[in-house]
């Protein structure tokens, strides 16, 4: 006991501040710990599924591992003028009669003079499925998500019932929904929305009523001293304060359901997914490659608009706010 207070004195620290330091140090010491055995998990798993990789390929896995770009250095098109030709359905010089080269049979006429590329066009099918699965799962997660919210609608059975079927529908992805409704609805870009949709309104309606148990319910509180209906205190008390949280949500939802609608199409959902998949499993390199750089485009557009978009409104809403507030 005399040697500690002869050294936290030496140190300059009080018995409170020593006790302090010994306490952080301790703690500091279990983090280390922590950290190492989660290095060391991490370790562990990473060598597992890799060896089961690998024994998953015939043990080829480590084997073929240093000509994993092969692929991509042979999966070349004869010019680099045929990714443009690809993309806008010109006719190509290397034209033999076969798919490869044939650019021009599947344009999407218009009038007899314009058409629209069929890549385009195909483009254009995952652009508006995307956002008509965001429009029908915005509305009804706005619907819903009241009834999740607990302070609107308490602790009972309504509640617990919405979130479960926010649970339910947010549950499987969009691809393992969309392959079940494939089978049911048949291919086609009809699936794809179900499927967008469904799990849409399940990751919306979360974030949504989140944002709803955290509003200050003041507003709520003085229209319900003067007698107003459950829905004109959501429509004027609570509405308001959460409109520019949804917009700001939905509009990233946008950019992510862009995504899956390309991931889908790959399963029979329609749009550019399904050709990139006929394109890269017939070894139509321009194609493929157009088809590559009009989604990287398209993905970079949407999140710059949607960025955009969401600033301009969310920051209208809070200048409104403002002003009505002077």
């Amino acid at each position: 006991m005399a040697s500690g207070t002869a050294e936290n004195t030496m140190n300059g620290l009080g018995p409170s501040a020593a006790a302090v330091m010994r306490h952080y140090q301790q703690q500091l010491r279990t983090r280390r710990i922590y950290t190492v055995l989660a290095i060391v998990v991490f370790l562990v798993a990473l060598w597992a599924s890799l060896d089961f990789a690998n024994s998953a390929n015939s043990g080829k896995f480590f084997e073929r591992l240093p000509y994993v770009f092969d692929f991509i250095r042979n999966f070349v098109p004869d010019s680099p003028m045929e990714i443009v030709r690809a993309m806008f359905d010109l006719p190509s010089p290397y034209a033999d009669g076969s798919l490869r080269y044939d650019y021009t049979s599947e344009r999407v006429y218009i009038t007899d003079g314009f058409y629209i590329p069929h890549f385009i066009y195909q483009l254009i099918i995952t652009v508006n499925i995307a956002l008509i699965a965001t429009i029908i799962g915005f509305v009804l997660a706005f619907l819903l998500c009241f009834f999740a919210s607990t302070n609107l609608v308490g602790a009972g059975a309504t509640r617990w019932v919405v979130r479960r079927i926010m649970e339910i529908m947010r549950a499987f992805p969009e691809i393992v929904v969309a392959g079940l409704l494939t089978a049911i609805l048949s291919i086609g870009p009809i699936a794809a929305i179900v499927a967008i949709t469904i799990h849409t309104i399940g990751a919306l309606g979360k974030l949504f009523f989140e944002v709803v148990e955290n509003v200050d319910m003041r507003p709520d509180e003085g229209l319900r001293a003067t007698g107003a209906r459950w829905v004109e205190r959501v429509r004027y008390a609570i509405v308001p304060q959460v409109l520019p949280n949804f917009v700001s949500y939905t509009l990233l939802r946008a950019e992510i359901n862009v995504r899956a609608s390309t991931i889908i199409g790959a399963v029979g959902g329609g749009g550019i997914g399904e050709v990139f998949r006929l394109a890269i499993g017939r070894d139509h390199a321009a194609k493929t490659y157009a088809i590559v750089i009009l989604l990287l485009v398209t993905i970079i557009a949407v999140d710059q608009f949607s960025s955009w978009l969401r600033r301009r409104l969310i920051g209208q809403q809070f200048l409104d706010a403002a002003r009505g507030a002077v």
